[in-house]
């Protein structure tokens, strides 16, 4: 099971960092992904960053990305894709 924390991606646009409609930063376990999506079907909870001063929406499950959707897709268990 792997942890992650969930954050509105404030510099979404600028080069590096997405395009205006990856909204959402995920890390997981420690690792940046930009996506446009989120669907959690695992509990989630806030807590305040390392900074003290933003905050993130952190949970534990598994990712799998929808490529096609730009979707991050965290659930209980290990879900496969079916491709479209």
């Amino acid at each position: 099971m792997n942890t992650y924390q969930i954050r509105f991606n404030k510099s979404r646009g600028q080069e590096g960092r997405g395009s205006m409609d990856h909204v959402w930063r995920v890390f997981e376990n420690g690792k940046e992904f930009l996506f446009k999506n989120l669907d959690i079907t695992v509990p989630v909870k806030s807590e305040k960053d390392a900074n003290g001063v933003d905050y993130n929406i952190t949970c534990q499950g598994y990712m799998t990305i929808d490529r096609d959707t730009s979707t991050a897709v965290i659930t209980a268990k290990v879900k496969i894709l079916e491709p479209a």
